[in-house]
């Protein structure tokens, strides 16, 4: 079977850089190739290809397959290494202190932390829900992922993680228990009493990205109120932090959605409490020196008085390692 290859490593994507080059490789992944036929292809002098397939076959882009004699002169036939590339770079600041990239679920604490630890660690978020965030982890295209994923069997994060990294060492830390809820205008002018009522007519709601921890829960809610989402005005109209979903209901774009109690009290709106669910960090092995500032963190007193005071947040197990 043809395969697909990922590059992750900056001097074999700088090569593909050169459109000529680019060119080549892809001619090698259809067939092999000689430089005399390479150059009958693209109009070239076999002396302009040998120059471009020598860096190809240095980068580990390519690779000779066969040599053929062809009166009395020997021909060297060259191929992809692989049928297709995935071109995939992290491409990081450079400075005097470290970077760290945290994607997943949207949380409040994150960032604050970023801005405790900003003397230390250059912290930039990624918010792309949890589903994708485990995603980008796996993928490399982030240091350390956010999760608050609820499995049918009640767990959180773990049997997901397992699924994701079944040949990788991960480590999973809770960062905090928080409180979910609808958020909605103050006075609750809408006289929102639970969760179907974001189904009533007179009501816009306004939802989280698909993938998002918050997202699956409301599906799952949905699914056993046997409540169909076609009944919920603005139910496909999303947003992909708890931030704008906050700002959406304060902007009047929505009557209620749903999010952490930090957000609704940042915004300064009112917050029905629905449940409360487990968000943790998940961090592999290879990345536990750089992440370890932001572990060591969780177990500070300034970290559970600062999160203790946005609201909304139980630090009781804040730093505690979950097995896996």
């Amino acid at each position: 079977m043809e395969k697909v290859e990922t590059l992750h490593a900056f001097e074999q994507i700088k090569i593909l850089a050169d459109p000529n080059r680019m060119k080549i490789l892809r001619l090698l992944m259809a067939e092999s190739a000689t430089l005399t036929g390479l150059g009958q292809i693209l109009g070239e002098h076999p002396a302009w290809v040998r120059h471009h397939v020598k860096i190809l076959e240095a980068g580990g882009l390519i690779e000779i397959t066969e040599l053929r004699v062809t009166a009395g002169v020997v021909e060297k036939f060259y191929r992809a290494r692989a049928s297709a590339l995935l071109l995939q770079e992290l491409i990081l600041p450079k400075g005097s202190k470290p970077v760290m990239i945290f994607s997943g679920s949207h949380d409040t604490a994150i960032e604050h932390i970023a801005s405790q630890l900003s003397r230390h660690v250059t912290i930039l978020t990624l918010p792309v829900g949890s589903l994708d965030g485990l995603v980008n982890l796996r993928q490399g295209l982030c240091h350390v992922a956010g999760a608050h994923l609820l499995d049918r069997g009640g767990e959180y994060n773990t049997p997901f993680v397992r699924h994701m990294f079944p040949d990788r060492p991960v480590e999973m830390v809770t960062l905090a228990y928080r409180t979910q809820g609808l958020i909605v205008a103050p006075g609750n002018p809408v006289h929102f009493r639970s969760l179907a009522d974001i189904s009533r007519e007179d009501v816009t709601f306004i939802n989280r990205n698909p993938g998002s921890g918050t997202r699956l829960w409301l599906e799952k809610e949905l699914e056993s109120l046997h409540l169909p989402s076609s009944l919920i005005r603005g139910y496909k109209n999303f947003v992909s932090t708890h931030t704008a979903s906050a700002l959406a209901v304060q902007s009047g774009q929505a009557d209620a959605a749903i999010g952490i109690q930090a957000a609704a009290r940042e915004a300064q709106l009112d917050f029905i409490p629905l449940f409360e669910e487990r968000y943790d960090l998940i961090i592999p092995e290879e990345q536990l020196r750089l992440v370890g500032p932001l572990i060591d963190h969780l177990q500070t007193a300034s970290f559970r008085k600062e999160l203790n005071a946005l609201t909304g947040y139980n630090t009781a197990h804040s730093g505690e390692q979950i097995p896996l």
